[in-house]
């Protein structure tokens, strides 16, 4: 089923669904299962896999120089689409970026995903790779999530880049696309990032799902400001359970998320991690209660490949 039409069939009652991490090369599938298995009790209609673009290494020859060499740390995200859908029978969003791929390639990567039966996806432009200060799209790339977006739609209307191909087979993706409740980094300001997001949904997007926040106040005002500038598609926020001490550091700075300071408090406060985590599952507990409250259609919760956390977090909400 599409994102959409799980929303509907819902008939208003909150949804559960959580995000993970391709595995490292080099290990198999089963770190998947052994996360994904705990959280299948509160029965997830669907599950995001995450996409990591390729990044640069450099190693030195025998003659001094050094070569450049792209590598992908965490491939696999179309096999472990289809493993979850086969071996869970829930429906498997996969990202899909800008960064990393001609629009060839994009193309090439939705008819193997349509040829799996896997009828959502996720259209992220991507950040920039470590190397470089600002995102530069592929050569022959598209530029934008919106560029994307369109693509994908093309696609659906039996558009392809070929142009030998008239009319070709109409794929049925649901298109979903990011939101910043504090604004995208680069945007000048959330007025602006919110018409950024509007361009999205013109081009054919039919859901968003929000980057991680920590004040529930943060999400209520951008679903405010985006009804008032006529955005009226699902805005499903995306929570994310503080678990170490250095998260402080490393989650405003990654993310570019604002942290409230009775958090902040809380968390010195702990001697050691464990005690972080408990107090990011309580934390995460009350912003899921509230935002339940608040009628929201799904709670997204953003793993990093660890469930234990998530599944305390379910327990005492669903």
């Amino acid at each position: 089923m599409k994102i959409t039409e799980h929303l509907e069939a819902a008939k208003e009652k909150t949804l559960f669904s959580f995000e993970i991490l391709p595995p490292l090369k080099g290990y198999n599938i089963n770190s998947i299962y052994e996360n994904i298995d705990p959280l299948m009790e509160f029965d997830p209609p669907f599950i995001d896999v995450t996409y990591h673009r390729e990044e640069y290494v450099y190693s030195e020859k025998e003659n001094g120089l050094l070569e450049k060499k792209i590598v992908r740390k965490r491939p696999g995200t179309v096999g472990i689409c289809a493993a979850i859908q086969s071996k869970y029978g829930v429906d498997a969003v996969p990202h899909i970026l800008c960064g990393g791929f001609s629009k060839e390639d994009t193309e090439n990567f939705l008819i193997d995903l349509d040829f799996l039966g896997i009828k959502n996806v996720m259209a992220l432009r991507g950040d920039a790779v470590k190397s470089e200060t600002y995102f530069k799209p592929e050569k022959n790339g598209n530029c934008f999530a919106k560029d994307l977006v369109y693509q994908i739609y093309d696609l659906n209307s039996g558009k392809y880049l070929d142009e030998v191909i008239e009319k070709g087979h109409n794929t049925d993706f649901c298109v979903g696309v990011a939101g910043y409740p504090e604004k995208h980094m680069e945007a000048p300001s959330i007025d602006k990032d919110i018409q950024r997001l509007k361009e999205k949904i013109e081009a054919g997007a039919e859901y968003v799902v929000t980057q991680m926040f920590f004040e529930n106040n943060r999400y209520f005002e951008f679903i405010e400001k985006c009804r008032e500038s006529g955005i009226d598609v699902p805005i499903i926020p995306g929570l994310k359970p503080i678990a170490t001490k250095k998260q402080l550091s490393v989650i405003p700075h990654r993310f570019h998320v604002d942290m409230p300071d009775c958090l902040i408090r809380e968390v010195e406060k702990c001697k050691d991690n464990a005690a972080v985590r408990q107090v990011g599952i309580e934390w995460c507990i009350q912003q899921s209660k509230e935002l339940i409250a608040g009628g929201v259609p799904v709670l997204h919760y953003y793993s990093m490949g660890k469930s234990t956390n998530i599944q305390k977090i379910a327990t005492a909400v669903f």
